[in-house]
């Protein structure tokens, strides 16, 4: 176990790191001012989590800061602010006073289910000592489009928009980008699948051999 925390601590202090650190601490007070309905200052946290989630990527490619950690911490911070707004804009949904939004609460589960399975699946990978897999193109476009439907829903959604006196996005659109942002994020799911089973694969094979060479 001491091997494996030096391995993934090894050259640890990033800027990226630090970036995802901060987006890891900035879910509390995200949650706690959407849910107190101070709507626009969480919106704009959520906008700049999502933005600082596209620009840390770039910065540890171009000035070689990737790091082991990174790998993991950049999708467990994604997947937390995934858990944190699902679950709110869940509560919220399932107390609506709009029976259609009060029917619909339930998708933003699926969110939860799918986030909870994968980093049950990247705790158990990296105690066996396999790899979590890192965010492929289908995760990183699952994200941005989870982020911008979010801030979408918060600033002019129903009964939750901060500006939906001004304009309320139509109960119909607001399911519709809901649930394109689910079909996405289960797409991206479903491409982690490959790499998984591959690496369970190999690990039986390796324990095959190494009891066969006994």
């Amino acid at each position: 176990m001491k091997d494996k925390l030096g391995y993934y601590l090894k050259n640890w202090k990033t800027v990226p790191n630090l970036i995802s650190f901060v987006r890891i601490l900035l879910i509390p007070v995200f949650a706690v001012l959407f849910y107190n309905g101070q709507t626009v200052s969480a919106a704009v946290i959520l906008a700049l989590s999502g933005l600082s989630d596209l620009v840390d990527g770039k910065i540890a490619r171009k000035y070689n800061q990737i790091s082991e950690l990174g790998k993991i911490l950049d999708p467990v911070a994604d997947k937390l602010t995934v858990f944190a707004i699902a679950i709110i804009l869940y509560l919220k949904f399932n107390k609506a006073l709009n029976p259609t939004l009060n029917a619909f609460s339930w998708v933003f589960l699926l969110f939860i289910i799918k986030d909870f399975v994968m980093i049950f699946f990247a705790f158990i990978m990296i105690l066996i000592g396999l790899r979590p897999c890192a965010a492929e193109i289908f995760g990183k476009v699952a994200t941005t489009a989870f982020y911008v439907v979010m801030v979408i829903i918060m600033a002019v959604g129903p009964e939750v928009g901060a500006f939906r006196n001004y304009f309320c996005l139509p109960d119909s659109v607001t399911m519709i980008l809901v649930s394109i942002a689910a079909m996405l994020t289960f797409v991206a799911f479903f491409s982690y699948l490959p790499d998984v089973f591959r690496q369970f694969g190999s690990l039986r094979k390796k324990k095959t051999e190494d009891k066969t060479s006994e």
